[in-house]
């Protein structure tokens, strides 16, 4: 699957459900935001580069900022919010 594949369908899955889930890999202190890639796994991984610095809950906010912007929607972060792999909720 390719990266704008994986973004059309969760957000075609965000319309219709209102809520979607997936994981997250953070490269923090990165020149800007933006997606980098999906991984492929057992589960399909959105990597994202993320300019904030890791403390202090900083990344975290931004990663919710960023998603909640690009999906218009609101994001929280519902696993790893101390690690770099993190589990995501996209909500309406």
């Amino acid at each position: 699957m390719t990266l704008e594949k994986f973004l059309k369908n969760k957000k075609q899955e965000l319309t219709e459900k209102r809520t979607c889930y997936f994981r997250v890999k953070i490269i923090p202190k990165s020149v800007k935001n933006e997606f980098a890639e999906l991984l492929e796994s057992d589960e399909p991984t959105l990597k994202l580069r993320i300019a904030a610095p890791p403390e202090k809950g900083k990344a975290n906010r931004e990663i919710c900022k960023f998603l909640g912007k690009k999906f218009d929607c609101k994001c929280d972060i519902i696993s790893g919010s101390t690690t770099r792999t993190k589990l995501v909720q996209l909500m309406r």
